[in-house]
């Protein structure tokens, strides 16, 4: 008998459902959901997401006895549940902690660079926008630069690759940003990161 599948409203042009797939597959769940093909926006909404999620919002994961979760903080805590040891999200304490602040960054600094990606392609974006998204970025590099070693140092967690998918989102829409030139540390950590199997299946691709 055909065992039942969680859904995951998906797109692979969305770096915070790259992000739930990078924790599915390195918790040995990605066969086990199936992904089915979204596009919403501010502009544009699915009718199916709005039943399941009010957010309107991808990813949202239908689960097995069709319950949905929703955001990727959410997701990807439920799926780190399903694996085995080690987890991604430290069970309590100092650790658990740092990797929910890592975490925190890694989300935010995807929401401005999603924002940011939305004002360049206004018919005229506000300039003024734009050169706040660019220091917004330019600290968010500069307490990664200085995090690197300790990034490093540990084990691969919930922190980490929101970390990890923020900078490689960076790379799929600012092909030309040279950001690693002035953070050598920080591209070497994210080398690393970027060789995971679990990250190169789950590669931006704009289709």
């Amino acid at each position: 008998m055909r065992r039942a599948m969680m859904r995951l409203h998906w797109s692979s042009r969305s770096p915070f459902v790259r992000k739930v797939m990078v924790v599915a597959h390195e918790a040995g769940v990605a066969d086990r959901i199936e992904r089915i093909p979204t596009v919403v926006a501010l502009t544009r909404q699915d009718p199916a997401v709005l039943r399941q999620n009010p957010l309107g919002k991808i990813p949202t994961l239908i689960l097995e006895n069709g319950r949905a979760l929703y955001d990727s903080v959410v997701i990807c805590e439920y799926l780190d549940g399903l694996g085995g040891s080690p987890r991604l999200f430290p069970s309590a304490g100092p650790a658990r902690i740092e990797s929910l602040r890592r975490q925190a960054l890694g989300n935010g600094a995807l929401d401005f660079l999603l924002l940011w990606r939305g004002e360049i392609g206004r018919a005229a974006p506000d300039e003024r926008i734009i050169a706040g998204f660019e220091v917004k970025l330019a600290a968010v590099l500069a307490t990664l630069e200085a995090e690197a070693a300790a990034l490093s140092a540990g084990p691969l967690d919930i922190g980490r690759v929101a970390i990890g998918c923020a900078l490689s989102y960076l790379d799929f829409r600012w092909p030309g940003s040279g950001w690693r030139t002035a953070h050598p540390a920080l591209a070497a950590w994210h080398a690393g990161f970027a060789a995971r199997p679990s990250v190169r299946a789950t590669e931006h691709i704009d289709a």
